[in-house]
């Protein structure tokens, strides 16, 4: 008989694949793993990210805080951020730079689609 797969969030996020079969992947540090389909993760952000904006070519990306305050910004609507709280969540446009930025320490779900994810570094190569 098949059993419930328990999974440590903390340590893991889980892959989606097309086919609908659910994977765990151990995190890393740096950028969130990726999946031919969709991966679901916890953040704990304290302070803004180790870059200037990310995008997910390959499908809308969901957000949802848990706790905390933070602000969705859109390179596309950089006056009108997004300001999410508890139980609040917005879905981020395929394709779409964005950068989230914590008002206080914040933890949220992520569902982020794949394969493809694209990150602006902080700095621009010199030359």
């Amino acid at each position: 008989m098949a059993q419930p797969i328990s999974v440590d969030m903390q340590r893991f996020s889980v892959a989606i694949s097309r086919d609908m079969r659910m994977t765990p992947v151990a995190n890393k540090r740096g950028p969130p793993p990726l999946a031919d389909g969709f991966v679901v993760g916890l953040a704990d952000l304290t302070q803004d990210p180790p870059h200037r904006g990310e995008r997910h070519p390959d499908g809308d990306e969901l957000v949802l805080v848990v706790s905390g305050r933070a602000t969705v910004t859109l390179e596309s609507a950089p006056a009108a951020p997004l300001e999410l709280g508890p139980g609040e969540a917005c879905v981020i446009p395929m394709g779409e730079w964005h950068r989230i930025h914590p008002i206080e320490p914040t933890r949220l779900v992520y569902i982020t689609p794949g394969p493809r994810s694209e990150h602006r570094p902080l700095q621009q190569p010199k030359g």
